[in-house]
């Protein structure tokens, strides 16, 4: 992985140069051989609600969005490990996404 020596943001492979995607600066990116490139996220870290509830549990809640009172729900840890995890949930009408944090 490398790192934009500009504005610090992670930098993408493109053909020889490595390129920052926040403000265009390019690196060449040496041997070819040192570096593993991956094209997209793994498929356990993607959560997609269009078309239907991707086998997650639902749960009796109600959207902001359009009143409806059901919604699929995941958990997910995005703060550091000793902090609670995120609940996260999506409508089963509208598709409307929110997140609910135990503070």
């Amino acid at each position: 992985m490398e790192f934009c020596d500009e504005c610090g943001s992670m930098m993408k492979a493109n053909d020889g140069f490595w390129v920052c995607g926040s403000c265009g600066h390019e690196t060449p990116r040496g041997d070819a051989s040192e570096y593993v490139i991956t094209e997209d996220q793994e498929a356990s870290e993607i959560i997609e609600s269009g078309g239907g509830s991707n086998g997650l549990p639902t749960t009796e809640v109600q959207c902001p969005n359009c009143d409806n009172d059901q919604a699929y729900w995941y958990l997910q840890q995005i703060r550091s490990a000793d902090e609670s995890e995120t609940r996260f949930f999506v409508c089963t009408e509208c598709e409307h996404k929110w997140r609910e944090d135990d503070h």
